[in-house]
C-alpha cells in the first residue's frame, strides 16, 4: 500500500497546525511554546516527502531505521540544515550508519549502545547527543530500561567520551484512557528530577508524545514531541 506524496502547502498546513495545537498546549501549563520542539516522524515515508517537508519549512525529521536512515542521507545530506533525531530500537552494529549525521538517538538502553555511539561519534569528530528510552508503561513489547535502574544507567554513561546525555524518552501506552499514558508521562519527568538530584547533573530533555498524546506530553513536561501520521500521513511501504 502507497501513500501520496503530500504537496509543500499540504504538509506546511499539516505541521502549521501540530506546532499551533504543541503551542496551546505548552501556554496552558505555563510553558513558553519555545520550549517544545516537534520532531516530524518521516520513518517509510521516501525522500520525496521529505524534500518537499524541508520546502514546507520543517527541519527537524525523525527517522526509525538505521539503514532506511542511512539511504535516504545518501540523497538528502545536501540539505545540511536538517535536524535528524533517530528515535528507534538501535543495535551497536548500525551506530555507524547514523553517526555522521544525527544530532540525537533517543533510544540508548545500555551502557554498551552508549559507548558505541561515543566511539562512533569520535570517528567521525562529533559529539552526539543520547537520550535515555525508559519503559514507562512495564510492556514487554517495548524497550528501554527499567524506570528501577535508569540512575544506574545514567551515572554509568554521563562521562562517556562522544556523547551527552541530555534526557530521557518514553512511549506511552496507546490506550483511550487519558489517564494511563499521563501517569506514564509524568513519571519519566519525576524520573528525570530524581536523577539530577542524586547525579547532581542537569537534564533537560523528556522525549515524549505522539500523533495521539502529545498534548497530553506537554502538559506533563515534553520538550520533544514525535509526530508523524498527522503531518504525513498514512506510513508509505515499499512493495
Amino acid at each position: 500500500m502507497e501513500s501520496d506524496i503530500l504537496s509543500i502547502e499540504e504538509l506546511k498546513s499539516n505541521y502549521g497546525r501540530i506546532r499551533a495545537l504543541a503551542d496551546e498546549s505548552a501556554i496552558n501549563a505555563g510553558r513558553k511554546a519555545s520550549e517544545v520542539t516537534v520532531i516530524a516522524v518521516s520513518k517509510t515515508h521516501p525522500v520525496e516527502m521529505l524534500r518537499n517537508a524541508f520546502d514546507a519549512g520543517i527541519v527537524c525529521f525523525g527517522e526509525n531505521y538505521a539503514q532506511e536512515f542511512r539511504d535516504k542521507l545518501e540523497v538528502l545530506n545536501v540539505y545540511d540544515n536538517i535536524e535528524w533525531h533517530f528515535i528507534g530500537h538501535l543495535q551497536t552494529n548500525k551506530v555507524k550508519y547514523l553517526a555522521p549525521y544525527v544530532h540525537t538517538i533517543h533510544t540508548v538502553d545500555s551502557q554498551k549502545l552508549a559507548e558505541e555511539i561515543g566511539r562512533q561519534a569520535i570517528k567521525n569528530n562529533r559529539t552526539i547527543n543520547i537520550l535515555i528510552q525508559i519503559n514507562t508503561s512495564g510492556e514487554e513489547s517495548k524497550s528501554g530500561c527499567e524506570p528501577d535502574e535508569a540512575i544506574e544507567l545514567a551515572k554509568s554513561i554521563i562521562n562517556i567520551e562522544g556523547v551527552v546525555l541530555k534526557g530521557l524518552m518514553t512511549i506511552g501506552t496507546f490506550a483511550d484512557d487519558e489517564k494511563i499514558y499521563r501517569a506514564e508521562f509524568r513519571l519519566l519527568r519525576e524520573l528525570k528530577d530524581k536523577i539530577n538530584s542524586e547525579l547532581g547533573i542537569n537534564l533537560t530533555e523528556l522525549s515524549m508524545g505522539m500523533t495521539h498524546d502529545f498534548g497530553a506530553a506537554i502538559e506533563e513536561g515534553a520538550t520533544y514531541v514525535r509526530v508523524g501520521t498527522a503531518i504525513f500521513g498514512s506510513r508509505y511501504y515499499q512493495i
